[in-house]
């Protein structure tokens, strides 16, 4: 399997390669501060010219032809300001994006990319050398059904090189290089399972995908099938499942994968992951409209799945880390499952579905038990639910933020605060929420015949805390709720919706928060 669909080259002079475009991006042309490599020089001049025709050169990206040189079209992204209140590295992002972009609406074949080093001295930039880099793969980014249907059309560019003064030796380059381009064969993972449409992504080619992705790796895969199965350990899970386990391609799966590093484990961490490859509703049905994109649902997985192939890449040593993918369809049918119905989960909890709509959290609760029962004799663990799992998310924090969510062990330690900081510096960025007494009051029972209630009748983003309850309804239903800071083995536990960041519809999934988990468990 091709990672990348594109050759990266490291570039300090045009010697390297033949190109026939030069992207630059960054904040001026002028080369103070040693900001560009110098056979950048003429090629900066040229800009500097062009602008005193039009000064819009300098603020929006453009190309400039270049006369008696050896590339003839130079494109000029600027970032804009960095230095006010609000800005942040991912001006870096957004430039590079675009004149990537620009580049090739003029065809252009084998890209240079250079990256100005005169960022302001700011943690928050010190990665905009690789988010340029990431913000570059993404535009080049080709999806799975154009590359399987038209190869001739897989890849944008022939390709790309990176030319940077931080990037003057072999020394600094190569691990540069692996890194970045490791992400983004997870990212490109990523993608392909969360943005591929629900029948490319079934519940059987997920798993068939999975499976080729990571033969012959250091991953371990298990994959749990069958309904009779699925009811005897994933209750819960089986209950969205019953419909579609009428039609063999969407038979759901849990998809089990395991990473364990080299050395003494230290740290481990476990993953669920919310994998419905389609969401009809059920027998809530998502009328007026509101099925379109539904197929993006199973983006929480899918970065996962990409996290996954990063940590096979680049082999972390002294850490443990287990994902389960819940991999389902929310199909509609005369065996959905249906709101009043009480479904006794794995951790024994008995539970009222409120809101088929709701699957999400019916999908993954019995995998999060599942990860609580291993972590009890793991060292140092960490447990995560990712997941597109409510539109109040959108609502409540917009439609780029990935919302952090701790349990009282997580939140003691600043987790959520942590990796919102990891975030900021990779233009992965986050919003920390709380839990608060009033979730877990409203995922309790209502009355004698169960323990907790899964939803209201209503939908999240017209439900006050509508992102924060469904968390607490995880922890009880899946026993966590024994494993507080009160008890005697306090597990953290950090729930993300990632229903905003996981990127538009239509559009190309971001594979967010991806680069942040991959910050986390100190791959790059």
């Amino acid at each position: 399997m091709v990672h990348l669909g594109f050759a990266v080259e490291l570039c300090v002079s045009l010697e390297n390669g033949d190109y026939d475009a030069i992207v630059i991006v960054g904040q001026n042309t002028k080369n103070e501060n040693n900001c560009y490599p110098e056979f950048l020089n003429d090629y900066l001049s040229a800009i500097d010219i062009a602008s005193e025709v039009d000064g819009l050169l300098l603020s929006e990206v453009n190309g400039v032809i270049t006369p008696n040189k050896e590339v003839k079209l130079v494109v000029y992204s600027p970032t804009g300001p960095v230095n006010r209140d609000y800005d942040d590295v991912r001006r870096y992002k957004d430039a590079a994006i675009a004149g990537v972009k620009r580049a090739l609406k003029s065809k252009k074949k084998n890209l240079l990319l250079v990256v100005s080093n005169s960022e302001p001295g700011l943690a928050k930039y010190k990665d905009a050398l690789l988010v340029s880099v990431l913000g570059a793969f993404e535009a080049l980014y080709v999806p799975l059904e154009v590359r399987e249907s038209s190869p001739a059309n897989a890849k944008k560019v022939n390709k790309l090189g990176i030319s940077s003064t931080k990037l003057q030796s072999e020394e600094m380059s190569a691990p540069f290089i692996r890194k970045a381009t490791a992400l983004e064969w997870g990212r490109i993972i990523a993608r392909d399972i969360g943005g591929s449409d629900p029948e490319r992504m079934c519940p059987l080619k997920v798993e068939e995908f999975v499976r080729e992705v990571f033969k012959d790796t250091s991953i371990t895969i298990n994959v749990v099938f069958g309904h009779d199965n699925l009811r005897a350990d994933y209750p819960l899970f089986a209950a969205v499942d019953r419909c579609a386990n009428m039609v063999e391609r969407h038979r759901g799966r849990i998809i089990y994968l395991e990473y364990r590093g080299e050395g003494e484990v230290e740290n481990s961490y476990f993953f669920v992951g919310k994998g419905v490859t389609y969401d009809t509703g059920g027998a809530d049905v998502k009328a007026g409209g509101h099925m379109a994109g539904m197929h993006r649902d199973k983006c929480g997985a899918a970065t996962i799945a990409g996290l996954f192939a990063v940590l096979n890449e680049l082999q972390p040593k002294g850490i443990r880390v287990v994902a389960r993918l819940a991999v389902v369809r929310n199909s509609i049918g005369s065996e959905s499952y249906v709101a009043d119905e009480i479904i006794t989960s794995k951790a024994g909890c008995r539970v009222r579905v409120g809101n088929t709509d709701a699957e999400g959290r019916m999908a993954m609760t019995d995998s999060l038990y599942h990860c609580k029962e291993e972590a009890l004799n793991s060292k140092n663990p960490h447990l995560f639910t990712i997941a597109t799992l409510t539109g109040h998310a959108i609502i409540a924090m917009g439609d780029k933020y990935t919302i952090a969510l701790d349990n009282g062990a997580a939140n003691m330690q600043g987790f959520a605060r942590h990796i919102q900081e990891l975030g900021d510096c990779l233009a992965d960025p986050f919003e920390v929420s709380m839990l608060r007494r009033e979730d877990f009051q409203f995922a309790a029972g209502r009355n004698e015949y169960e323990d907790a209630l899964q939803c209201n009748n209503e939908p999240s983003s017209r439900t006050p805390r509508g992102h924060q309850f469904p968390a607490a309804f995880m922890i009880k239903a899946s026993g966590l709720d024994k494993h507080g800071i009160d008890s005697d083995y306090p597990i953290k536990y950090t729930h993300l919706d990632i229903a905003g960041s996981s990127g538009p519809y239509p559009g190309i999934p971001t594979g967010c928060p991806l680069p942040s988990l991959t910050r986390l468990l100190k791959m790059i």
